[in-house]
């Protein structure tokens, strides 16, 4: 169960950022990114200097509203694949043994990609989200990911509070959503007495 909940929390910082949980999984371990598929096929200097980079564009992009727009949509797309590759990660740094491993991929790309879907929804219904929920975001990627390798317990917790909070806010963005719509539309014409 500790390998799960670490799954969790590490696939939930996918769900927060892209490259800022890679980079701060690697960091972390002694031997780098050996232990993270796909990863480990390529130089730990060039993973160093891609996930640098692409960790300051996610942070100082998402102060602008073009920015933002551009990370959220980059964002949904990698969100299955680094949820995924994320949960594979900490199920590894965890002694315990989960066969097959591809069930816990999955559950992690898809726990990343609905948390960063409800992140997209709100960002376009609000035009735009305020500076201290991008801080926010930004402080709890880091905290899920050490959470994931320290205290994975409190981590999972973490994971699915999230995912119901995405759950109910998306209830409450679709409602939103639906209402909208019906304002939108013309009203009906009144019918004639008499017949048609």
């Amino acid at each position: 169960m500790i390998g799960i909940l670490a799954a969790l929390s590490a696939s939930a910082a996918a769900g927060m950022r892209i490259a800022l949980p890679l980079l701060l999984i690697g960091l972390l371990q002694d031997d780098l990114w050996s232990t993270v598929p796909i990863l480990d096929w390529l130089h730990p200097q060039v993973v160093v200097g891609v996930l640098t980079s692409w960790s300051l564009f996610e942070m100082f992009a998402s102060k602008r509203q073009l920015g933002q727009r551009v990370n959220q949509l980059v964002q949904l797309g990698f969100s299955p694949i680094v949820g995924a590759v994320m949960a594979v990660t900490a199920m590894n740094l965890t002694s315990l043994e989960f066969e097959p491993v591809w069930i816990i991929a999955i559950v992690g790309g898809l726990l990343a990609f609905v948390l960063k879907l409800v992140q997209v929804g709100w960002f376009f219904r609000l035009q735009g989200l305020p500076l201290w929920v991008i801080l926010l975001e930004d402080l709890l990627c880091i905290f899920l990911v050490f959470f994931a390798l320290k205290a994975p317990q409190q981590g999972g917790l973490i994971a699915m509070l999230l995912l119901w909070l995405s759950v109910r806010s998306s209830g409450a963005w679709y409602r939103w959503y639906r209402g909208k719509d019906r304002r939108e539309d013309p009203p009906l014409p009144p019918l004639k007495k008499g017949g048609f």
